[in-house]
């Protein structure tokens, strides 16, 4: 297949009248339309405004999707537990599966080609199984909660570990390898000593597993693990073994100086999710300094209830925006730098080579974006437009692995408007449901 389009290579290199050409699930050529065209007259060839890599989520709750807008201005803890949680544990399978397609679906219409996804404590299977159906690309990891959790998810320590295992036995390197696993204890408060370290083992026995975890998003959960532990919260994780370039650590907003040498020194990952940072009011991570001590940092939507869209471009424009406010400086955090953050930063966080950049040899995952719009016009830089112009909706094709996942802005590999309309007649009983569960509240 030959995409021709302006070509966003990366966030340095714009090819005006370009083209790409695909080849199986790989990137064979990039370069100058014209030429390409005469070079491969015989492939089948499609035309978009403007062409650029796949976006990578690089901490998203798929799972969550049902519960958009059920817990809007509340406190993170009491919006974890008076709400989330309990939706979560209410769910059964089916439910859970709908969920994930809901989620996958909206991230593969918007642009999002790889997720760094934080599923929930049972029927994981079914997040799974949605995402190779869909075919999106993602790291993917059970729930492990084994303290101060709501009914229905609190697991002992050896059975979280245990489905772990098992998980990553059945679906670490499935579907060509488009989906991965990660161990993903939920967050320090809700997890022991012995299954944070359960967690590193668990990850070490096996290659190119990952580790997804929350951090220090919040000062009370800061507070609840320093009264467990004696420690701030990213020394806990460092002394459990949760640090290291096979780590993702989603927020990381309330950090001191000691942390972020950990953080540097480990090369662990930190995704930054500025939209649920702000409607949870959780505060402004300091984004600005981690990248200028090469901690690599991806961009996350977080939740669809704390945030309530996965739209890649829109948490682009926020992140900037924010850290501007923040440092009262207008060159922080540049089109350019933001761009990184969404592709390539994020294609590290995941453990994908060859991903984040248009390039030969690299993986075939490309959006295409439409620009013949009242937002679009003039377009006078197209890096500009794409970080704090675009939407979502603008997407009009989306490849991931070579495979085509979305043509003129329709969803061809599952029926999205049947898992819309179920995912519509779950929402109805949520509130049922929610009021069943029972909380426990750190």
């Amino acid at each position: 297949m030959l995409l021709a389009g302006t070509v966003i290579a990366d966030s340095s290199t714009v090819i005006q009248d370009g083209a790409v050409v695909v080849d199986d699930s790989v990137i064979e050529a990039v370069g100058d339309r014209d030429d390409l065209v005469d070079q491969y007259p015989d492939h089948e060839r499609q035309e978009y405004d403007v062409l650029l890599p796949g976006l990578v989520g690089g901490h998203i709750h798929s799972v969550q999707s049902l519960g958009r807008g059920i817990a809007d201005d509340t406190e993170l803890l009491d919006w974890l537990f008076d709400y989330i949680l309990p939706m979560e544990a209410s769910l059964s399978a089916e439910e859970m599966r709908v969920a994930a397609q809901l989620g996958y679906l909206e991230m593969i219409e918007s642009g999002t080609t790889t997720c760094v996804d934080h599923l929930s404590v049972d029927h994981a299977d079914e997040a799974f199984e949605a995402a190779g159906e869909i075919g999106i690309r993602g790291v993917l990891g059970k729930v492990m909660m084994d303290r101060r959790s709501p009914k229905g998810l609190l697991e002992d320590t050896s059975t979280a570990l245990a489905e772990s295992e098992r998980l990553i036995e059945e679906y670490h390197g499935s579907f060509d390898d488009r989906i991965r696993y990660a161990v993903t204890p939920r967050f320090a408060v809700s997890c022991t000593e012995e299954c944070l370290r359960g967690a590193r083992e668990l990850a070490d026995r096996y290659e190119g597993v990952r580790i997804h975890t929350h951090a220090s998003e919040n000062r009370s959960e800061i507070e609840t693990v320093k009264a467990d532990t004696g420690m701030r919260n990213i020394h806990w994780l460092d002394e459990v073994g949760l640090t290291g370039d096979d780590v993702v650590l989603a927020h990381c907003v309330w950090t001191d100086e000691s942390e972020r040498e950990v953080l540097e020194k480990t090369g662990t990952h930190v995704t930054h999710c500025p939209s649920s940072n702000m409607k949870l009011a959780s505060g402004i991570a300091p984004v600005w300094d981690y990248l200028d001590r090469d901690i690599n940092v991806a961009l996350g939507n977080d939740g669809p209830p704390c945030n309530n869209t996965l739209d890649p471009f829109t948490e682009m424009r926020q992140a900037s925006l924010l850290q501007k406010v923040d440092q009262l400086d207008p060159t922080a955090t540049p089109a350019s730098e933001i761009f990184e953050m969404a592709t390539i930063n994020g294609a590290k966080a995941a453990g994908f080579d060859r991903l984040g950049a248009i390039r030969e040899g690299w993986r075939a995952d490309i959006v295409g974006v439409r620009t013949d719009i009242t937002r679009a016009t003039p377009l006078h830089d197209v890096l500009s437009h794409l970080v704090f112009g675009a939407h979502g909706e603008d997407v009009m094709f989306t490849m991931v692995d070579g495979n085509v996942l979305v043509e003129d802005g329709d969803v061809t590999t599952v029926d999205a408007e049947a898992i819309r309309q179920r995912a519509d007649d779950i929402g109805l009983s949520l509130e049922s449901h929610r009021e069943a569960a029972k909380e426990v509240k750190p």
